[in-house]
């Protein structure tokens, strides 16, 4: 009899024991697999309207900047231009070496002489000759002739005169004067350099009012035209608010900033402001659901060498989500976000952070308000 208690004690024990073994693998196992789901944080995408108030980015610039250059290409051999100088309209600023223009300036000159001189003698010759064959002295055939001479020297001398006018602009190419009265506000080359036709050498202030330049993106270009107010924030003049008005809108959108131009005059006393300080435009418009958009945070985009790219949170069973990369096309960045073109849907649920560390395909726990 105790020998058989003590094998059914053995069996019990036995039996308590695999079952034990078993129930902490299973509850290692559950706790390995919470352990592997990392929380994410998400963000909804959802379509916007524009606000009510809306700001962006800009500088300060002249109303009436002009770029100064030269139409032709050569070494400076003169530069009458410093920062802030004052210059007056007609003023010698500039000049490069074209001794080849004037080279050829001096040549059309000597042609031009020797073609007048050749006019004058076929003039003679046509006057003597018409007169001779007036008295029968002379036939019809030198008569044309001399006719034909001078018409032949009257087309060079005109195409000579012609060719020094071209060579005095070529040479005049070479000199740059004063447009109108204005100040340098940026001087961009120095004595002796090489410089190219078209290239910028220095940009003449020759405006009276200052105004902001700026780009509008593609959602807000068209909540606003042509004299709608604007208040204008000048970064290094802090507390100070100008008023202003939108002075010019670009029909068309930039290439390289993806914008659209507009300039906005500021009103009252400007001395403060100078050209290239930073300054904020602050837009009012009107709600409107015409032109919404979906937009989606900056934060949640990643780019890689295939594109932009956001990681799609697909919500599961059990407070679990699944990672999904998705590739987009984005739009422009605004306030609310960048503009999703193509890629993402309305209520979609996007990572918001850790995008470096995340795996498509992989599991995540969705933070306690998606519960």
């Amino acid at each position: 009899m105790k020998r058989s208690n003590l094998k059914y004690n053995t069996l019990t024990l036995f039996i308590l024991g695999f079952l034990w073994i078993g129930i902490q693998g299973c509850a290692e196992k559950k706790q390995e697999k919470i352990v592997r789901l990392r929380p994410v944080k998400v963000a909804e995408v959802n379509m916007f309207g524009i606000n009510k108030e809306a700001s962006f980015p800009g500088h300060a610039r002249s109303d009436q900047e002009i770029n100064l250059s030269f139409r032709t290409s050569g070494i400076l051999t003169t530069l009458n231009i410093n920062n802030g100088q004052k210059v007056k309209k007609g003023q010698m600023l500039a000049r490069i070496d074209n001794t080849e223009a004037q080279l050829a300036l001096e040549q059309s000159i000597a042609a031009l002489s020797s073609s007048k001189t050749a006019l004058n003698t076929a003039s003679s010759t046509l006057d003597r000759t018409r007169t001779l064959y007036e008295k029968g002295s002379a036939s019809l055939s030198d008569y044309e002739n001399a006719k034909t001479s001078y018409a032949n020297n009257n087309a060079n001398y005109e195409s000579s005169l012609r060719s020094v006018e071209i060579q005095k602009k070529q040479v005049s190419y070479g000199v740059i004067f004063a447009p109108t009265d204005g100040v340098i506000t940026r001087k961009a080359v120095e004595l002796n350099e090489n410089v190219s036709a078209g290239q910028v050498i220095a940009v003449l202030n020759a405006g009276s009012q200052m105004e902001v330049s700026l780009g509008l993106p593609d959602n807000m270009i068209n909540f606003v035209k042509v004299g709608d107010p604007v208040q204008i924030e000048i970064s290094v003049l802090k507390g100070r608010t100008f008023k202003g008005n939108i002075k010019e809108i670009s029909p068309s959108m930039d290439a390289e900033s993806s914008t659209y131009p507009i300039r906005v005059e500021i009103s009252g006393e400007t001395k403060m402001i100078k050209s290239g300080m930073a300054a904020k435009v602050r837009f009012s418009v009107a709600p409107s659901n015409q032109f919404r958009s979906l937009f989606v945070p900056i934060e949640a985009v990643g780019q890689d060498g295939k594109g932009h790219f956001v990681f799609k949170i697909v919500p599961k069973e059990n407070n679990t989500a699944l990672v999904k990369k998705v590739y987009v096309e984005i739009g422009a960045m605004t306030a609310q976000g960048f503009v999703m073109k193509r890629g993402l849907s309305s209520g979609d649920f996007v990572a918001v952070a850790g995008l470096q560390t995340l795996l498509n395909g992989q599991q995540v726990l969705l933070p306690s308000e998606k519960k």
